[in-house]
């Protein structure tokens, strides 16, 4: 049976089964949608009184989630809850921050430490 059989890619069962075939996955094609598509589809479902699926089907879309949650992003977040926003960065320092900040207090025996350990240090290169 082809079901038992294990995806090579992901090394899951049924994982990239799609209608008696496993689809190999550095093959496959992801579509991106331009800002206007979106902002189309959004339209359509608004404006009229299309549903997400009739939505879908008229605009070539594969899976009518994807007009829900342009949808919900749009009345979220207005023209800009559509527009592409991975690789961008919201402010210039990257990733979340390790520790809380030191208090004063906290940064001062760090810092008195670190300038103890540095005094040893040269002294026993001296020797």
């Amino acid at each position: 049976m082809i079901l038992s059989l294990l995806c090579r890619q992901c090394r899951k069962r049924t994982h990239c089964y799609t209608g008696g075939i496993f689809l190999d996955k550095s093959n496959a094609k992801y579509k991106s949608y331009s800002f206007e598509f979106k902002l189309r589809a959004v339209m359509m479902y608004l404006n009229g009184q299309l549903g997400y699926r009739k939505v879908a089907k008229r605009m070539g879309i594969k899976d009518p989630k994807r007009v829900r949650i342009w949808v919900k992003n749009y009345q979220q977040y207005g023209e800009e809850g559509l527009k592409e926003r991975r690789g961008k960065t919201i402010s210039s320092k990257r990733g979340r921050p390790r520790k809380k900040p030191l208090t004063v207090e906290e940064e001062n025996r760090k810092l008195k430490a670190e300038n103890e350990f540095l005094k040893k240090f040269i002294a026993l290169k001296r020797r």
